[in-house]
């Protein structure tokens, strides 16, 4: 009889899962999809590589950080909700622990050790991009049809630049999967442990839509430093598709253009939040350390960071209910089918631009990144393993 891990068990052991990612995920959203396919679908196996996909292509549609929603909702299926809650403290902390002592004055990105490791890590990035793209491939595009639409996935984003060009594939893949992926459907998916009640559904919508709408009417009622912060980061993650990058000229627009933060100041913590694991959204914390007034540098940091990913988490809660039932009809599972092709076509671009074109500088950066892909794919070792063997690498050729 296979022993059944204690709820209190379950959750220390998403956190430290998380926590190793959170320290070691380098090369932004769609290389933290890389990373947690290889965690969590081929190391732990929590799920299938078809639901891993699903919840993908789900985290894509919406507006917010799409890594950091798959985070929630991988800890929310393996140990409810404080296993959701772990996940996202400890995938998220890291980067922005390192980017609040960065605007308090801490050289913590200084050096050139440190700098070696923070190379190798993106090199590590094309190793875990490419094994996830090859895996997912295997499984995903296994026919004509589905190779297919993997390759017009990736026309579609060269030709459509942005996250809406992410969202146009996905799109493009659903309607093609529906016309030419019907022969391939079950009659039912595997069920989602996905512990989220339809009334909590209800409530988290209705919270989306009450702070979207109410949080301007504070801010103008009643006007404080605090709730214009809070609205303002709020704002920002509400309304961007795509995450990451995407986000950056929607809070230029909210703290440099209001005057809180100068252009040089936002363009330094930038490049700071680059150079840090993790979800570029922490950069939002960098921001609320120096919005904040003398002596609440860190409420303010706080405040910034849980706003601007509120939204997205909210929205995520309140869809989670009705998955599982959508997911089991037939002409979803075609859909799911073209969709999740679709993905492989756009981690594989990805796999370019940005994780490539970032990494790959010369024949050094490139013999580490192979020797990386073959360990995690031929020699089957765990990707911490390969984190500390490619972070070695980097020191050595920046060296």
């Amino acid at each position: 009889m296979r022993h059944t891990p204690h709820p209190s068990g379950r959750v220390r052991d998403v956190f430290s899962a998380f926590l190793l990612l959170g320290l070691t995920s380098f090369g932004g959203p769609i290389a933290h999809l890389g990373y947690f396919r290889t965690e969590f679908v081929e190391r732990r196996r929590w799920l299938s590589e078809a639901a891993y996909a699903d919840l993908v292509a789900l985290c894509q549609f919406m507006p917010g950080p799409a890594s950091s929603q798959m985070g929630f909702a991988l800890g929310l299926m393996r140990a409810g909700p404080w296993g959701a809650a772990a996940a996202w403290t400890a995938f998220t902390l890291p980067s922005a622990i390192a980017l609040v002592l960065f605007a308090l004055g801490a050289a913590v990105l200084d050096g050139p050790i440190s700098q070696g490791i923070i190379h190798g890590l993106k090199i590590m990035a094309v190793a875990i991009v490419a094994h996830a793209v090859w895996g997912m491939a295997r499984s995903l595009c296994p026919d004509p049809r589905r190779a297919g639409i993997a390759l017009a996935a990736v026309f579609t984003v060269v030709l459509v630049s942005g996250p809406s060009g992410q969202v146009a594939a996905i799109v493009v893949g659903a309607l093609a999967g529906m016309a030419l992926c019907r022969a391939h459907t079950k009659a039912s998916a595997p069920e989602l442990p996905l512990l989220v009640s339809v009334r909590a559904g209800r409530w988290a919508g209705l919270a989306f839509v009450i702070l979207l709408a109410g949080l301007p009417l504070l801010v103008w009622a009643s006007p404080s430093a605090t709730l214009a912060i809070m609205e303002a980061f709020y704002h920002a993650g509400a309304l961007v598709f795509g995450g990451g990058h995407v986000v950056l000229p929607l809070l230029e627009a909210e703290v440099v253009q209001s005057g809180w933060v100068s252009a040089d100041a936002f363009l330094t913590g930038y490049g700071a939040a680059q150079a840090v694991p993790g979800p570029l959204f922490t950069f939002a914390a960098y921001l609320g350390a120096m919005i904040a007034p003398h002596g609440s540098s860190l409420l303010g940091a706080a405040l910034a960071l849980v706003m601007i990913f509120l939204p997205g988490i909210l929205l995520l809660v309140a869809v989670l209910p009705h998955w599982n039932r959508f997911r089991r009809r037939d002409s979803a599972q075609a859909l799911m089918h073209g969709a999740n092709a679709a993905v492989v076509g756009i981690l594989g671009t990805a796999l370019y631009q940005p994780v490539w074109t970032s990494a790959i500088l010369g024949p050094r950066e490139f013999a580490l990144a192979l020797t990386g892909f073959l360990l995690l794919n031929v020699w089957k070792l765990p990707a911490w393993a390969v984190v500390i063997i490619l972070a070695s690498g980097g020191i050595l050729i920046t060296l």
